[in-house]
C-alpha cells in the first residue's frame, strides 16, 4: 500500500470500521497461522507495511509471535516497526522489486497489497516477487463481489465494469480511487488466475495454490490467497475454520 492510499483510508476508518477491519485481520492470521504453523526459525517478509499506527495497522507484526524473525518491506518508512520489536528489520522497497536473494523467506505475507498496485501486469509482478524470494506465502485482498467497496464505502456500483465505476468516482470527486494505479479490485476467478500466472512464470513447478475465503454477514468479504510447495503441504484447517 503506497503512503498516499494510506492517507486517503485511514480518515473513513471511525470506531466501529476500525474495529471491524481488525476483526478481520485477525481472522487472516489465525488462518495463516493454522495453515502454515510456522516454527520459531523461520524467516518471515511481511510485503506492504505502513507509516499508520493505527490499532488495524501492521497487524502482522503486532500479532506474530516472534517478530524478530520478520523482515517488514514498505513504500513508507515505517522504521518505528524496528524500535517497537527489537530484531525485526524494516526495508524500504517495492513489492514487485524486491532487494532479496531467491527462497530468502520461509514465509511471505502480503496483505491488502495487491489490490494498489497497478494494472494486472503490476499485480501479477508483485505475485511473481513474492514467489521468488519465499518458499511459501499468503497474499490477500478484499473481495471485488462483496457488496460494500471497503476504501470508497460504494455499496453495488463497482460491481460494474471498472471504466464505469472508475468514470462514476471521477463524478463523485474520488479522483485518487478512480486511478487504476491506486485501485484495481479483485474477484476471487481474478486472484487464482493471478495466482496460476505467477506459479508458471515462476518455474516452480512443485507448487500449490489454495483460495479460501474470510467471512462477514455470511458473504465472502475478503480472499485469502496461500501458495505452498506441495512437498510441504500446509495443515488442513480444522473445520470449524474452514
Amino acid at each position: 500500500m503506497t503512503a498516499a492510499t494510506s492517507a486517503y483510508i485511514a480518515p473513513r476508518l471511525g470506531g466501529f470500521s476500525a474495529r471491524l477491519a481488525l476483526a478481520v485481520r485477525r481472522q487472516i492470521f489465525r488462518r495463516t497461522m493454522q495453515r502454515f504453523r510456522p516454527q520459531v526459525d523461520w524467516l518471515v517478509l511481511d510485503v506492504g507495511v505502513t507509516s499508520d499506527r493505527t490499532a488495524d495497522s501492521n497487524f502482522f507484526e503486532a500479532l506474530y509471535p516472534h517478530p524478530e524473525r520478520i523482515t517488514a518491506v514498505g513504500l513508507e518508512d515505517a522504521a518505528f516497526l524496528e524500535q517497537a520489536y527489537p530484531g525485526l528489520r524494516f526495508v524500504r522497497a517495492d513489492g514487485r522489486s524486491l532487494p532479496f536473494a531467491n527462497t530468502a523467506f520461509r514465509l511471505g505475507f502480503c496483505s491488502a497489497v495487491i489490490e494498489h498496485v497497478g494494472d494486472r501486469a503490476q499485480q501479477l509482478q508483485l505475485l511473481v516477487e513474492l514467489l521468488r524470494v519465499a518458499e511459501s506465502c499468503v497474499i490477500t485482498t478484499p473481495n471485488r463481489w462483496f457488496p460494500l467497496e471497503f476504501h470508497t464505502l460504494t455499496p453495488l456500483l463497482h460491481w460494474l465494469p471498472p471504466r464505469w465505476f472508475r468514470t462514476w468516482l471521477r463524478w463523485r470527486g474520488e479522483r485518487f480511487f478512480a486511478d487504476e494505479a491506486n485501485l484495481n479490485l479483485l474477484g476471487a476467478a481474478d486472484l487464482l488466475q493471478l495466482a496460476h500466472q505467477a506459479v508458471e512464470q515462476s518455474g516452480r513447478q512443485n507448487l500449490r495454490v489454495h483460495l479460501e475465503v474470510i467471512r462477514l454477514v455470511g458473504w465472502p468479504s475478503n480472499l485469502v490467497l496461500s501458495v505452498a510447495p506441495v512437498t510441504a503441504t500446509p495443515a488442513p484447517l480444522p473445520a470449524s475454520s474452514r
